[in-house]
């Protein structure tokens, strides 16, 4: 390779890498969303079987919490139509995912997530 064929080659690497690492970047925070929108849903099952099983006024959003791993201050946990037993409990969880990798954080913002989860109020 001639001296000219080098420096072809460092241009074309200079024009591409910027791109191929926005979509590294771009690939990162689709997985780090994805592993929210597992965490949101193993959310609302535990909150929803702690509010079938505790009357507690805030034992869902507690079960929530514990589980997860999700940000306290970025979760809304809303429990409804839980009675007498035997009747059917529904608890949705509503989280602001944040999208916190450089530049395409900034890009896409944060996302609003959500899962409902009904049981048998026992």
């Amino acid at each position: 390779p001639t001296s000219r064929d080098a420096g072809q080659a460092s241009v074309e690497l200079a024009l591409l890498l910027p791109v191929v690492l926005l979509l590294i970047l771009v690939v990162l925070q689709i997985g780090l969303m994805g592993r929210d929108v597992v965490r949101v849903t193993h959310a609302s099952r535990e909150a929803a079987r702690a509010a079938a099983t505790d009357d507690a006024p805030g034992a869902a959003r507690q079960a929530a919490i514990e589980c997860s791993g999700l940000d306290a201050d970025r979760l809304d946990v809303i429990v409804t139509g839980r009675g007498e037993e035997g009747t059917r409990g529904s608890v949705t969880i509503v989280y602001d995912a944040p999208t916190s990798v450089p530049l395409v954080g900034s890009l896409v913002g944060d996302r609003t997530l959500r899962s409902t989860a009904t049981m048998r109020v026992e």
